[in-house]
């Protein structure tokens, strides 16, 4: 549904997205995951037609940015980091009013604002003044906002920043719901949200990607390395690193503080799994073998090998 090639916006002197270029399918739920300043709201605002590209390509469907931002901007519906609303309108007032500057019809006004407000959880604020709400609460009017003319497209600009756990559960929940009927691009540095959110997560730092794939995917593929956590009785540290690092693929093998045992945790950096190779290993010695497990790697390790500062 979405092609954008090498696309690239400088600020005077400085680049604040340079040369990216993805996919997005239609019924996507797509997350651009990032440090804050990484690049994602400046890509979510080209993607928009809000700012302009430096250089690089933008199609949705059979439209071009360049040539027919018009008809881009009516496909999708945007909601940035802070909902700009109407403090003093009601929310049905406030509603019904957005839906009347898109040129929708009275005989479409009801039934569309009733649905939205089902969908966005909202039907009990109706009649409450936008700025005696919540942040949680005005974080889903503007939703019913970006909603109104029945976009194919939904872009969220940190659509849970500020909000709080159960919030944060709430709008996860409603943008899941949304993502079964549209495409949904979002943008978030919780890791956790991007995790329990998206079916696909891309990982931008200073203006590039540096990681694309699910959640899952990502966990796999990145580095090769990962840790292995021995437990023994009977063995002494030195002996057993000797041992293990005789083991092609096994980087290092470093004590873990334990009172009970000996607790070591090895670096592996091999394609297949080591631990049949450690296990028979530990069969030929006198140590007696008490817990033995793969850490998991989590995407909070991988956010932060892919963003570090060199």
């Amino acid at each position: 549904m979405i092609h954008v090639e090498s696309l690239t916006k400088y600020y005077n002197d400085l680049c604040a997205v340079d040369q990216i270029s993805f996919d997005i399918k239609t019924g996507e739920i797509l997350g651009l995951l990032g440090p804050n300043g990484a690049g994602k709201t400046t890509t979510l605002r080209m993607l928009t037609g809000f700012i302009h590209p430096t250089s690089g390509n933008i199609s949705v469907k059979d439209f071009n940015i360049d040539e027919h931002p018009l008809e881009i901007k009516k496909l999708m519906g945007y909601l940035p980091e802070s909902a700009p609303l109407y403090h003093d309108m009601l929310v049905y007032d406030y509603l019904s009013f957005v839906l009347s500057i898109r040129g929708i019809g009275v005989e479409k006004k009801t039934p569309r604002i009733h649905k939205l407000a089902d969908l966005c959880g909202i039907n009990e604020i109706m009649h409450k003044p936008v700025g005696e709400l919540s942040k949680g609460y005005r974080q889903r009017v503007g939703l019913a906002h970006a909603m109104m003319s029945d976009p194919e497209i939904l872009i969220l600009d940190e659509p849970t920043s500020g909000l709080d756990p159960n919030q944060i559960v709430e709008i996860r929940e409603i943008i899941r719901r949304i993502g079964k009927e549209k495409t949904v691009i979002l943008s978030t540095h919780i890791l956790s949200e991007a995790e329990a959110t998206c079916d696909r997560i891309i990982i931008i730092n200073h203006g590039r990607i540096v990681a694309d794939g699910s959640a899952e995917t990502l966990k796999q593929s990145a580095s090769g390395e990962y840790l292995i956590n021995i437990l023994l009785k009977n063995a002494e540290f030195k002996s057993v690193k000797d041992e293990l690092l005789s083991i092609d693929g096994i980087k290092s093998v470093t004590p873990i503080e334990n009172e009970e045992y000996l607790q070591v945790k090895l670096l592996c950096k091999s394609p297949s799994d080591l631990r049949g190779n450690i296990y028979r290993k530990i069969k030929q010695t006198d140590w007696i073998l008490v817990g033995f497990y793969r850490e998991t790697r989590t995407l909070e390790n991988i956010f932060r090998e892919l963003t570090r500062e060199v």
